[in-house]
């Protein structure tokens, strides 16, 4: 076969590839805890998984906690698993708000000057000094789908929201690649609201502009 028609035929297949819609994920408020943590609040109980969730290793807990900030509490916090070696809390806006906290925007992981929150479980409480966030929106992906998409860890891309009745372009959404991770984009739920993202054609596309 011609070289020409094959490469054509790549960059074709390609450009159709970078046209896909990107699974979406809304991420309602959760925990993730250290194992000392989880041992205070849930003394000689095992984690024990509810559900699977898309990135690989991780699940939703069947375990749920009560935050309480100055102004007000929030129950049936999902705990997220694994386990991990430092507690966070992920929150929107609108829960920091009603919790009296000024979460700030962060990506996971970068916990340095959170503000804490009381953590109640049925068996105890623990006062964290630190680690609840506002989570930055971002894209999982594995480097062949970075390849593909012409993106790289760290960069900051648009994404649109479209197939619902709020068609909405996010900007600053951050490309998070490693070879454990599965294409997925998260947003908090004021963003899915705004965007009307549970409609059930939404979808997200990357932006591509001149």
């Amino acid at each position: 076969m011609d070289k020409r028609l094959v490469e054509h035929a790549v960059t074709q297949v390609l450009d159709e590839m970078r046209q896909r819609p990107i699974p979406l994920g809304i991420s309602n408020r959760h925990v993730h805890l250290s194992q000392h943590d989880y041992a205070r609040l849930f003394p000689g109980v095992d984690v024990i998984e509810k559900k699977a969730l898309l990135q690989p290793g991780q699940y939703a807990a069947e375990q749920t906690i009560t935050l309480a900030g100055p102004k007000g509490q929030l129950k049936n916090v999902r705990l997220l698993g694994p386990l991990r070696g430092v507690s966070q809390i992920e929150i929107s806006r609108t829960d920091a708000r009603l919790l009296g906290i000024a979460a700030p925007l962060r990506m996971s992981g970068d916990l340095r000057g959170t503000p804490g929150v009381r953590v109640i479980s049925p068996y105890a409480e623990i006062a964290l000094e630190s680690g609840v966030i506002v989570a930055q929106r971002h894209i999982h992906m594995s480097p062949l789908d970075a390849l593909i998409l012409h993106v790289a860890h760290g960069d900051k891309v648009a994404v649109a929201i479209e197939g619902g009745d709020r068609r909405l372009i996010f900007d600053d959404v951050a490309v998070r690649v490693s070879p454990n991770m599965r294409l997925e984009m998260h947003i908090d739920t004021d963003e899915a609201n705004a965007a009307g993202a549970d409609s059930p054609r939404a979808v997200a596309r990357l932006v591509t502009r001149p």
